[in-house]
């Protein structure tokens, strides 16, 4: 186990000035992944291809006519930043339509010389209003789960591995937005792949226009990866710099490898000067705001899957974009339990446009039967008469002034347990739900699932500056943690049920201090609360908990567990593994940057407290010396890489 390692931290500040957040598409790896566990899936892909040059060899899609294609969105989150709101998810429809049709903004930027091969695909995409059962919609299927992060194994497309599951491909576009690890923005299945993971998935942080983040905020992720799903490849042929690849395209011209960032100018490459690479081009790597066409030979990739026999025309003949007959009523979102206590529960759910009531229905998990309370005005009731320890599940219908639409999926939740106590902070699963405590006065509160956080919040007053935060009466290994405003001031995190404090002397009287208590590794009891209680002095608290004698107070910020970490072998061939040891969960960021300063290999992931093992993959990297980086919030530590292949 690594715990004293000498780095070289200079270096790490140097080379992170260099790293820069780049597009990374995981839809090749998804499909020879496919191809590998299936192999008739060639096949289909070749007879896909095939059927693409006869439709091009006679005409193209001169003659075509506009398709419009259904699109259900299936919103995976487990914190409230990944639940992303109905008009984010519109914007992100918005910048579809306009891109597919070429009536983006910014269509005006693609250099004189390709404008003549940009094309209108003559695509348009709209939220669904019709569910495969027939019932009104709006489009959105919203699935709390209790998965942190999602890989390309597809696991966000099937409820039981904490995912939503697909509507019919042959009536839908089926479009998952969830949080994805190891740095992926997005990935698509090209057509030819299994119908119950057909569609796309874009990380939650670069979808829509609202909220995304730069330098992917713009909407084109989804665009980038429905190309793929509409049968385009990346415009270098992933190829890596051989320039013997192809995208199947003959007016994109040929390119050594991806571009990133916002370049500008003729980037010559593959001898297609003297325009260079088409690197605005929607299938290439760059920036959002850098990119803005689609070319005729993409566009007849596309339309070909529409034709006679093509492999997505079924969609031609969805009902999905029409409201059911009576009208449209859409369907609430959104459903969430507040309040739970051993006997009642405040049940929540979004509004939907129009709606003049809505009738919701209750029932214990294991009941047959629901109990309906018709005509609610507002977006709450509150239940009462519950059993202690019971799971129940709610459902939400929408009724527009007598036109109903379908109930929404089920959401459940679970009483506190009789005979413990009961939690009356439900719910303040973060800072910004933090509920107000009183510092003197001891509470009694719960970490009921292993996914639960209690943030509170307090504040001192000028003659009471000095802070002392205790957590006991502990029934499994729990952790405390203190903040001001958004920054960390303390911790204590002590093994087992050692009780936990954190002292924090002469503090801010204009901040908002919040303590944090969570279960460590997922740790939860539902029937045993925990005791915190908060205590003010206007004498400084020693580290023994006293006032006694004078206290000089240290902020120490969270950082690496001691100096480092550690990786192996060194010299690599093909992997490398390496051992991360964290004092505290914590998101990390591991880069394997190449002697110009670029990052060759870039993963975002989520660590835990103590020692954590992964295996980063070498194979597209060529013989050299590289920098391991491996950075925690602001510090970055660095190692040396010898990758030496036979």
């Amino acid at each position: 186990m690594v715990r004293h390692l000498l780095l070289l931290p200079v270096l790490a500040l140097l080379l992170a000035g260099n790293v820069y957040a780049q597009r990374t598409c995981g839809a090749n790896e998804v499909l020879l992944r496919q191809l590998q566990e299936n192999p008739e899936m060639q096949q289909i892909r070749d007879a896909i291809e095939q059927r693409t040059a006869q439709f091009i060899q006679s005409g193209g899609a001169k003659d075509r006519v506009v398709v419009t294609i259904p699109v259900v969105v299936h919103v995976v989150w487990n914190t409230s930043a990944e639940n992303i709101s109905d008009a984010r998810i519109q914007s992100q429809i918005d910048v579809l339509n306009a891109d597919f049709r070429r009536t983006n903004a910014d269509a005006g930027n693609t250099p004189s010389y390709f404008q003549g091969v940009a094309a209108d695909c003559e695509v348009n995409f709209c939220m669904a209003q019709r569910d495969p059962n027939g019932n009104a919609t709006n489009g959105i299927v919203r699935r709390q789960t209790n998965v942190t992060s999602f890989s390309l194994n597809d696991n966000m497309k099937f409820y039981s591995s904490g995912g939503s599951d697909a509507w019919p491909r042959d009536q839908y576009l089926n479009l998952w937005v969830c949080d994805l690890t190891s740095g992926y923005l997005g990935y698509a299945q090209f057509p030819g792949g299994p119908a119950n993971t057909d569609g796309v998935v874009c990380d939650y942080a670069y979808f829509g226009t609202t909220g995304a983040t730069p330098p992917f905020d713009k909407g084109r992720t989804a665009t980038h990866e429905v190309g793929h799903w509409l049968n385009c490849y990346h415009i270098w042929g992933d190829d890596g710099t051989s320039c013997t690849g192809s995208d199947q395209v003959s007016d994109t011209p040929n390119q050594a490898d991806e571009n990133y960032g916002c370049p500008s100018g003729s980037i010559v490459s593959c001898s297609n000067g003297p325009n260079g690479d088409m690197y605005m081009n929607y299938m290439d790597y760059t920036d959002d705001a850098c990119m803005n066409l689609f070319t005729t030979g993409q566009k007849n990739r596309m339309q070909s899957l529409f034709g006679s026999g093509g492999f997505r025309a079924p969609l031609l003949n969805s009902l999905g974009c029409e409201p059911p007959s009576g009208g449209n009523c859409g369907t609430p979102g959104g459903l969430s339990a507040s309040n739970v206590t051993q006997t009642s529960a405040t049940l929540n759910w979004n509004s939907v446009s129009g709606a003049t009531a809505y009738n919701l229905q209750w029932k214990l998990s294991s009941a047959s039967t629901w109990t309906t309370v018709p005509g609610l005005t507002s977006t709450s009731h509150n239940l009462s008469g519950l059993t202690a320890g019971s799971t129940y599940n709610f459902q939400v219908q929408a009724d527009c002034n007598g036109t109903t639409g379908s109930y929404s999926a089920p959401a459940s939740f679970t009483t506190q347990s009789g005979g413990g106590c009961s939690d009356p902070y439900e719910a303040n699963n973060s800072r910004s739900a933090a509920k107000s405590i009183t510092p003197g006065t001891a509470i009694n509160a719960l970490i009921g699932t292993s996914t639960d956080n209690d943030y509170f919040k307090f504040n001192v007053t000028s003659s009471n500056r000095n802070i002392k935060v205790d957590l006991t009466n502990l029934p499994l290994d729990y952790d405390l943690r203190l903040y001001r405003n958004s920054t960390q001031v303390g911790l204590s995190d002590n093994p087992g049920t050692d009780p936990e404090q954190i002292i924090f002397n002469n503090a801010n009287t204009s901040a908002t201090y919040y303590p944090r208590v969570y279960g460590y590794n997922g740790a939860f009891n539902t029937s045993q609360c925990y005791t915190l209680l908060v205590s003010l002095s206007s004498t400084a608290w020693r580290t023994d908990g006293s006032t006694d004698g004078q206290v000089t107070t240290i902020e120490i910020p969270l950082d690496f567990e001691d100096a480092g970490f550690a990786m192996w072998p060194n010299p690599a061939i093909d992997h490398l593994t390496v051992e991360v040891p964290l004092e505290a969960d914590s998101d990390v960021q591991v880069s394997i940057i190449d002697a110009a300063g670029k990052a060759a290999v870039q993963q975002q992931r989520t660590l835990v407290k103590g020692d954590n093992q992964f295996t980063l993959d070498l194979q597209g990297l060529s013989n050299g010396v590289y920098m391991v980086q491996v950075r925690n919030g602001e510090v970055a530590k660095v190692r040396k890489l010898v990758v030496n292949k036979p």
